[in-house]
């Protein structure tokens, strides 16, 4: 399921071509939105404290708390101090993958060779791996704060004897995802290929993202009431803001 944001709840919007990065710090109360632009694209996301930032998303405590594999609207990310990131507010994709990893850079090697930006230019290509690490220099991190990414815009699926398999074509051009942010965030994301992705050729698929005021969450709101522990996050969250983390005060 997705919803189209009003327009007057637009701050700002930009694109992202195939093989990019990019970082942002996102507040409590703002909504992210991202926009496959051409189909088959891949977003790989990572989340940090910008406080604290030795507290990072936290992939295998997301699926567990809500007992699930996949990511769809209705989940919310989850820190490693049990407290909320985000929540996927909206979805037209219904599948999102946070258990196949990020491109190294040897993987990115063996499958589709060497392209440097000084011998290709803009056709020079670029792993996740690296794409992350350039990222976390920015905000004093290094490789080994790179914790478990998700892949939105991906699936993978099992085969009978259960090995993991990219789901091609699985995203549309035109599909969507919206994350609504809980706390304040440290984004870091990047356009790279998915690692599992066994396209003949390098994929370079742009994506548009749009920052939007999110409306206050209320009693019945869908994501902290579509799993019990979700509650219990959302309070942890709340206790965290009356303690005074949050740069702004109390909220």
């Amino acid at each position: 399921m997705t919803e189209t944001p009003s327009p007057s709840t637009l701050l700002y919007e930009d694109r992202i071509p195939g093989g990019a990065h990019w970082s942002l710090l996102l507040r409590q109360g703002t909504s992210l939105r991202l926009i496959d632009l051409e189909g088959g694209a891949n977003v790989g996301m990572l989340f940090y404290n910008p406080l604290e930032k030795l507290e990072r998303y936290n992939a295998p405590d997301t699926l567990k708390c809500q007992h699930t594999f996949k990511l769809t609207r209705g989940h919310c990310l989850y820190s490693d101090m049990g407290r909320i990131f985000c929540s996927i507010v909206a979805d037209s994709v219904g599948w999102h993958d946070t258990v196949g990893g990020n491109l190294s850079t040897a993987a990115l090697q063996r499958k589709w060779g060497v392209k440097t930006y000084q011998d290709f230019r803009n056709d020079w290509i670029i792993s996740g791996e690296q794409a992350f690490l350039v990222e976390l220099a920015k905000y004093g991190l290094n490789r080994r704060d790179m914790a478990a990414n998700l892949n939105l815009f991906s699936k993978v699926a099992p085969d009978d004897d259960g090995n993991l398999h990219f789901v091609p074509d699985h995203s549309k051009a035109g599909d969507s995802v919206e994350l609504r942010f809980e706390m304040d965030t440290l984004v870091l994301f990047h356009t790279c290929p998915h690692p599992l992705n066994p396209a003949a050729e390098y994929p370079k698929k742009p994506i548009a993202y749009q920052l939007h005021t999110a409306a206050p969450v209320a009693a019945d709101d869908y994501c902290m009431n579509f799993r019990p522990e979700n509650q219990r996050g959302f309070q942890n969250n709340h206790i965290y803001h009356l303690q005074g983390k949050h740069p702004h005060g109390c909220c």
